[in-house]
């Protein structure tokens, strides 16, 4: 089976390696991929970028591809599963619609809303004056979101009426994030432990994955800026078998229930991040595709053929199937460029990236190579992982691993998976 993987980060790494050990797959099709997607068993970078949905359309059809899988949420925004269906292509991922549950927080919000699931309380503002004035006079802490895709730097949790103010003023009007902070969410602080829960939907049937948990803030201790995801490990001592249950009935099952009654079909991965505070549980945010760094540590831990999981669920044929894990923890570290998430400058030759092991695999997530050497191309550029018996085992093979890595720049959070409770 030919496979095209669409995508550039850590997350489409995962997924081409994991797919590259399928005995089903002969050929991966990485666009546009990065260095370490080349260096993957049967997989090849093609030069297209992730948004250019004809050029794939044109690739995939010259190319024969049995199946096509999407990792970033933009191309899915935009449409590409409605193109490739409309051509009689194979392709894992949400349309156009099902993709506003990430392409628009006030979608997304009101799909919770309608459905009773539970979640931050909210408005919505699409002028800044009256917003202001609601700043004015809420609770603080106050959580701040761009309506539209920000690439993971659409929340600013603000823990100061000044530091709202000033949210506010870049988003609606510096216009930092462009068109995305045309309208805004404002919405409560909510306070407990943040959780990954992801499923895969074939527009029918749900199958969920390893839970995890991501490390949103930049600096150790959960301070700095947000960022798409500093490391994750899995599974997480937060999700029991019970709020697992308690999860896929009270949470996912009503949202695609929801999706439904609006004759909108979701397939494809689906991601709950979760607040979870003892018993209770509420909705942060919805994505549309795998998390990234989640990816990481949930596909070490599989031992199910992930190409046939995909195949199927494209098909719609995922009734009665299960996947199989490793009872091992899995943890990845992310390494930064300086200054991410803000500005910061590539190129760097990185040195002492080693080989995988049965205990670490280094993951790129913004790499590319010059005459080869492998060199920064990113703000989160490798996602070191490792896998351990436990989560203390695991938490010293990715960090001893990370300790050979460097580059001119290169940081990057000392306390994954040791999260003071």
């Amino acid at each position: 089976m030919k496979v095209l993987v669409i995508g550039s980060g850590g997350r489409e790494h995962a997924l081409a390696w994991k797919l590259s050990q399928s005995k089903s797959c002969t050929k991966i099709y990485v666009a546009p991929g990065n260095a370490g997607t080349a260096e993957e068993p049967k997989t090849e970078n093609v030069d297209l970028k992730a948004e250019d949905i004809e050029g794939l359309l044109s690739f995939a059809k010259s190319q024969e591809i049995d199946l096509t899988i999407v990792g970033p949420e933009a191309p899915l925004v935009l449409g590409l599963i409605d193109l490739f269906e409309e051509n009689n292509l194979l392709c894992l991922g949400p349309n156009k619609l099902a993709a506003q549950m990430e392409g628009s927080k006030i979608f997304m919000k009101d799909i919770l809303e309608k459905g009773n699931i539970p979640t931050a309380a909210y408005k919505v503002f699409s002028d800044h004056e009256l917003a202001k004035k609601f700043l004015e006079n809420c609770e603080i802490p106050i959580v701040l979101k761009a309506d539209g895709l920000a690439g993971g730097k659409g929340v600013i949790v603000a823990f100061s009426r000044e530091e709202a103010f000033e949210a506010l003023n870049s988003l609606m009007v510096e216009k930092k994030l462009g068109n995305a902070g045309n309208n805004l969410v404002i919405e409560e602080f909510l306070k407990g432990e943040e959780a990954s829960f992801i499923v895969l939907c074939d527009g029918k049937n749900i199958i969920p994955l390893a839970s995890s948990q991501d490390h949103k803030q930049r600096d150790d201790n959960d301070k700095g800026p947000n960022t798409g995801g500093m490391g994750a490990f899995s599974p997480t001592p937060l999700i029991t078998e019970e709020l697992n249950k308690k999860i896929l009935d009270e949470i996912i099952k009503p949202t695609l229930d929801e999706l439904n009654r609006r004759n909108i079909e979701y397939k494809g991965f689906l991601y709950a991040g979760l607040m979870i505070d003892k018993e209770v549980i509420k909705v942060l945010e919805y994505n549309c595709r795998f998390g990234d760094p989640e990816t990481q540590p949930i596909l070490m831990r599989m031992k199910s053929d992930f190409l046939d999981l995909c195949f199927k669920a494209a098909k719609a044929e995922l009734n009665n199937l299960s996947i199989e894990w490793h009872e091992k923890v899995a943890l990845g570290v992310v390494m930064a460029s300086k200054g991410y998430p803000e500005k910061y400058e590539t190129g760097f030759p990185i040195s002492g990236i080693f080989e995988e092991t049965s205990s670490a695999k280094v993951f790129h997530c913004g790499t590319k190579k010059e005459s080869n050497q492998i060199c920064s191309d990113g703000g989160r550029v490798l996602c070191v992982t490792g896998l351990g018996s436990d989560l203390n085992d695991a938490y010293d093979e990715a960090y001893k691993a990370t300790s050979k890595i460097n580059w001119d720049g290169a940081f990057y959070r000392k306390d994954i998976g040791k999260r003071k409770k």
